[in-house]
């Protein structure tokens, strides 16, 4: 994985009229590259939702009572449907670790490509939760992600010991989900989303913090772009996990 704590100034400097306009510039572009990135997601997630859905009973029922067309079936219920469910680790994985040696304009690219795999991925929960709660939880969760972000840019704390403690957290969360994978408990799901909504609430404002002190005013132009670019990843990763675990107890099942 690229470390752009290389790109760091050894040295602080007391911050001029251009350099604050300089990082207000990086921040906004971290933040466009991220608002784009989760447009492409919610697009394309809607897309595959329509067309693996019908208003008009099929042979195909879920046991909420929504019909799956054929696409739907090929894609949800076939082998297929792991293709969907790794590609966009896969793509983030490559993304990280090649970030540092590719165009800004690749990078980019690369980014709304795992983007919309996340929406494909993700596009079942439209087929399990209902509109409004889906709704209602995007908003709840924007309104946080920039309440926190808000805070991890303006705020004179250090939060590097918090990294540590939330990576932490964040493994034992992982463990977590695959224990209960085999348990398939409602008590340990109910903890893992609360619990996941506290560590990417974390995570948004020591990412936030992290990606501000990464900025470097003497950065050439591609070095810059590969920052903004990791810095939308970043911050898109922590919104749509907040989400998701958001909507695992507010959002309302289809057959409630």
């Amino acid at each position: 994985m690229a470390d752009f704590r290389n790109f760091r100034p050894t040295t602080a400097t007391q911050a001029d009229a251009s350099i604050d306009m300089g990082l207000r510039s990086y921040m906004l572009g971290v933040y466009n590259a991220m608002a784009i990135g989760l447009v492409i997601t919610g697009i394309a997630a809607f897309v595959i939702a329509s067309l693996a859905t019908s208003s008009d009973p099929t042979p195909y029922m879920l046991p909420n009572g929504v019909y799956l067309t054929s696409f739907g079936v090929t894609f949800y219920t076939s082998p297929f449907a792991y293709v969907v469910m790794f590609a966009p680790l896969i793509a983030v994985f490559f993304l990280s670790f090649k970030i540092g040696s590719l165009s800004t304009s690749s990078a980019r690219m690369l980014f709304f490509v795992y983007a919309a795999l996340v929406g494909l991925s993700l596009s079942s929960i439209i087929l399990r939760y209902t509109p409004a709660s889906i709704t209602q939880t995007f908003f709840i969760s924007a309104a946080a992600f920039g309440s926190l972000s808000l805070y991890g840019y303006t705020t004179k704390r250090d939060l590097t010991g918090m990294g540590s403690f939330l990576f932490m957290g964040l493994i034992g969360l992982l463990l977590a989900m695959v224990v209960n994978l085999f348990l398939g408990s409602n008590a340990l799901q109910f903890a893992i989303s609360i619990i996941g909504v506290l560590i990417f609430a974390g995570l948004t404002a020591y990412d936030t913090q992290t990606i501000k002190v990464m900025y470097y005013e003497g950065d050439e132009a591609e070095t810059r772009g590969r920052k903004v670019v990791m810095g939308a990843l970043t911050l898109y990763l922590d919104f749509i996990n907040m989400f998701v675990f958001l909507l695992q107890f507010l959002g309302q099942n289809r057959n409630s």
